[in-house]
């Protein structure tokens, strides 16, 4: 079946040019087809994971073009990295569309989201087996243009376009680092192949390996919205849910993250590298889970939750540990999965998405609520639920390091993301209903069973990386190319995890649920961190300042100038007394413009003339057939 292994990102494909191209007559039909062509990666995609499951790899590539004396190959490869996620997207991805054919019902552009969401699937999927930079950046700009229209894709809300467009032109910074990477490390190591990757980077003698090191490290601080690119992501939860789901557990973000994974070779031949990594990773994790603690819309808990948790994983590879960091992100994206459709079922059901409107919503949505809470524990490293398991392989690898200033910071991220999650579990299911103008009801089983799949996943997924399984992820991830995995249990490692997520888990509880008057209190006496967290460190109104202000001004000034420059030329100034750069504009507004404009008013009168021909009546047109009969047989006879 490995032959066949291109057709896993064409499947979507094809549903996106159906919808796209039909979707006006296929109506309700056309989410059918994208989780039809989803269902086929996936059944596509299972035996090839087995093959990789039991020692099988292939690198399978093709002549594309020649450039000079260069040949650019494309091809897939499959290994345990990409059979990893492989695993994640297409499971994931398939859940998420058949909750979405419940969430988005009765919307006016359905089949167009299902053919973006198509789209968004198969470009994630060629980036997964791509073999190459130049494919993998292929797929990942084509991921960016799908995050801009899901994003925005109630475009008809000023803060879903805006937020759109700050996460495009956001995650462009970081793409300009990353083809900037990809070039240098061309002349770096002479490859952008995968495969000859290792040899390339370890036997290079450029002093630019660094450098296209650090600059393919920016695509993930974009894509992965780490600090100080992570500004984009809370605003994405303008977009249908199904859409955060789909960019915060199985695509989009995932991407930076495996970005590193599959840039591996590289950062361990740059070893001055990794420190980079590893301390923009933990300044992530912490930062986004101290914003998360006063969030209050569900969506924004949510997303602050992943650009920390993501964090987490970056810190691990910078840490050295690239199956930790691979193993988390295969179980954050199950139970990260469940909390963003839990809360699209909650927003459902509610008709609110602020947590200062619900409470007590356990009883009117059960299956909502059970599977949240069991995505809850997971997310807050509860043994024995999949994050527990990755979770403390992650703290494993920083206690390893020796770094322990590394190691506490990641521990006590830990406590605050076990606090915050609890906070939102108990605020939104427990305790008595704060606006008696909700009447909340449980979501349909479109929406509900694929939550509690999800839910069997955040519980068992976990397994192959414990002791029990015996650090059988690992040991998968080792026996091609990654780091040698500790086969041992560090029990003052895994007691601390159990203690750190137990303990954010209790004082919740403490807070928001036996003795709520006690968090009001908590924000009086920490009042300059409540300040702090409740604004988002500030950073928005910081880059307004700093950055989106002077540009704007500075743009308004030059078009203003502009103005005068072309109207002194019109008025008598005379073209003698402007500057060069007056005269291009002139140049530009009269004769360049007025060309394009002249092309445009020649068609329309062309088109008036032409119109007035076709009048319809069968009879002129005969004539015109006749006269033109006449016209051919004078041609004929005349030469």
């Amino acid at each position: 079946m490995t032959e066949y292994a291109y057709l896993i990102p064409v499947f979507p494909f094809v549903a996106f040019v159906i919808n796209i191209l039909f979707g006006r007559y296929l109506k309700g039909f056309a989410a059918w087809i994208s989780v039809a062509t989803s269902s086929l990666s996936l059944a596509l995609a299972i035996p090839i994971m087995t093959f990789i499951a039991r020692g099988g790899h292939v690198a399978n590539e093709g002549l594309w073009i020649h450039l000079g004396p260069y040949a650019l190959e494309f091809g897939y490869l499959l290994d345990p990295l990409s059979g990893t996620l492989l695993f994640v997207v297409t499971i994931v991805g398939t859940l998420i569309q058949i909750y979405s054919m419940g969430y988005m019902h009765g919307d006016p552009r359905y089949s167009r989201f299902f053919a973006y969401v198509s789209l968004f699937m198969s470009a994630m999927l060629a980036l997964v087996i791509a073999d190459n930079y130049v494919l993998f950046f292929m797929a990942w700009e084509v991921m960016g243009l799908c995050s801009y229209l899901l994003i925005g894709f109630w475009f008809e809300k000023n803060s879903a376009s805006n937020a759109g467009l700050k996460a495009f032109l956001t995650t462009r910074v970081g793409d300009v680092g990353f083809l900037l990477g990809i070039m240098t490390l061309f002349i770096a190591a002479g490859t952008l192949n995968f495969e000859k990757l290792h040899d390339a980077a370890h036997h290079s003698q450029s002093a630019l390996l660094p450098l296209a090191a650090l600059l393919i490290f920016c695509g993930t601080i974009g894509k992965s919205a780490q600090f100080p690119l992570h500004v984009w992501l809370p605003d994405a939860m303008e977009g249908p849910t199904p859409v955060s789901a789909l960019i915060h557990a199985a695509t989009m973000v995932a991407a930076g993250v495996y970005l590193v994974a599959r840039s591996f070779e590289l950062f361990i031949a740059v070893p001055e590298v990794l420190p980079v990594v590893a301390a923009i990773g933990t300044i992530t994790a912490l930062m986004a889970a101290f914003i998360a603690l006063t969030a209050t819309d569900i969506k924004k808990v949510l997303a602050y939750s992943t650009i920390s948790q993501l964090g987490y994983m970056v810190a691990a590879m910078g840490l050295g540990g690239q199956s930790a960091g691979t193993f988390h992100l295969m179980t954050h994206a199950y139970f990260k999965a469940l909390l963003f459709l839990g809360a699209g079922s909650v927003i459902h059901g509610t008709g609110t998405q602020d947590l200062k409107d619900m409470g007590g919503l356990f009883g009117k949505m059960k299956s909502t609520a059970a599977t949240f809470v069991i995505a809850s524990l997971a997310i807050a490293g509860v043994p024995p639920l999949a994050g527990f398991w990755s979770k403390d392989e992650i703290l494993l690898a920083a206690h390893s390091s020796g770094n322990m200033f590394i190691y506490g910071v990641l521990l006590l991220t830990a406590f605050l993301t076990a606090f915050y999650m609890f906070r939102l579990v108990f605020l939104a299911f427990f305790g008595k209903p704060r606006n008696p103008k909700i009447h909340a009801h449980e979501s349909p089983a479109v929406m509900t069973i694929p939550l509690w799949i999800l839910a069997i996943g955040s519980i068992v997924v976990g397994l192959p990386g414990s002791p029990w399984m015996g650090h059988w992820f690992q040991s998968f991830m080792h026996g091609h190319g990654a780091e040698h995995a500790e086969h041992i249990i560090n029990w003052t490692v895994m007691g601390s995890s159990i203690a750190a997520g137990l303990g954010g888990i209790f004082l919740a509880a403490l807070c928001y649920l036996w003795k709520p008057s006690l968090s009001e209190s908590m924000g009086r006496l920490f009042r300059p961190l409540y300040v702090a967290s409740i604004n988002k460190l500030w950073f928005d109104e910081l880059y307004s300042a700093v950055i989106v202000r002077p540009f704007m001004a500075l743009g308004r000034v030059l078009f203003r100038f502009d103005e005068k420059a072309i109207d002194g030329a019109v008025n008598g100034t005379g073209l003698a007394t402007l500057r060069g750069s007056d005269i291009q504009n002139w140049i530009d507004k009269y004769i360049v413009d007025g060309i394009v404009n002249l092309v445009g008013y020649i068609t329309q009168l062309t088109s008036a003339f032409v119109r007035r021909i076709q009048t319809g009546f069968v009879q002129n047109y005969l004539l015109f057939v006749f006269f033109g009969v006449l016209i051919l047989i004078f041609v004929e006879f005349s030469q």
